[in-house]
């Protein structure tokens, strides 16, 4: 069996909503046992990009004011979002759009590693859904930063996930929303 078929998430944490009328963001924080300098080459670098993010980038993100062409990877008509870098303090700050999402992230020292935040908006009737699948993308990176990489899970493939389905739910009633039923066939799978 290999690692990828042994790993199963954990429960859902580290998230949470916050709400301006009918623009929501979703806040994601996540305990890394490595250092800013390496967690931030993951964020920037195409090469780590594509080990476990759900996009993939044309270039470094790594400068302000760079244009980098972004895709997303795993949907069934892949998205090609060109962005420019709007912050690149590193190994601090980064804000890029992905798509139509403001992607803000901060890294800050804890003790030997890294705390990791992300606040990005996104439609509320998806929050649930974006929790579950960025908190499979933060195991994943955590994997490969630890040498043991596990395979990048995202879009439809993440869906399919069991351990996707659950924390979607867990997520859901954390933030006081229906759990959305999507894609509508997961949930007669499980």
């Amino acid at each position: 069996m290999t690692d990828r078929e042994q790993y199963t998430p954990g429960p859902a944490s580290g998230a949470q909503v916050r709400k301006d009328g009918e623009k929501w963001t979703l806040i994601l924080v996540r305990e890394l046992r490595h250092s800013r300098e390496k967690v931030w080459l993951a964020l920037t670098d195409p090469a780590h990009l594509r080990e476990w993010a759900p996009f993939d980038a044309d270039g470094s993100l790594g400068t302000v004011g760079t244009t980098v062409k972004l895709t997303t990877v795993g949907a069934p008509a892949p998205r090609v979002t060109e962005t420019t870098v709007k912050r690149a303090d590193a190994p601090e700050a980064l804000e890029y759009k992905w798509g139509g999402f403001d992607m803000r992230w901060e890294l800050e020292d804890l003790g030997g590693g890294t705390r990791l935040t992300l606040w990005t908006n996104i439609g509320h009737r998806f929050i649930s859904m974006g929790a579950a699948g960025w908190h499979i993308c933060f195991d994943v990176l955590d994997r490969l930063l630890s040498g043991t990489p596990i395979g990048r899970m995202v879009g439809p493939e993440a869906m399919k996930f069991g351990g996707w389905q659950r924390l979607n739910a867990e997520y859901a009633k954390q933030f006081g929303i229906e759990t959305p039923n999507w894609p509508p066939q997961a949930a007669e799978k499980s």
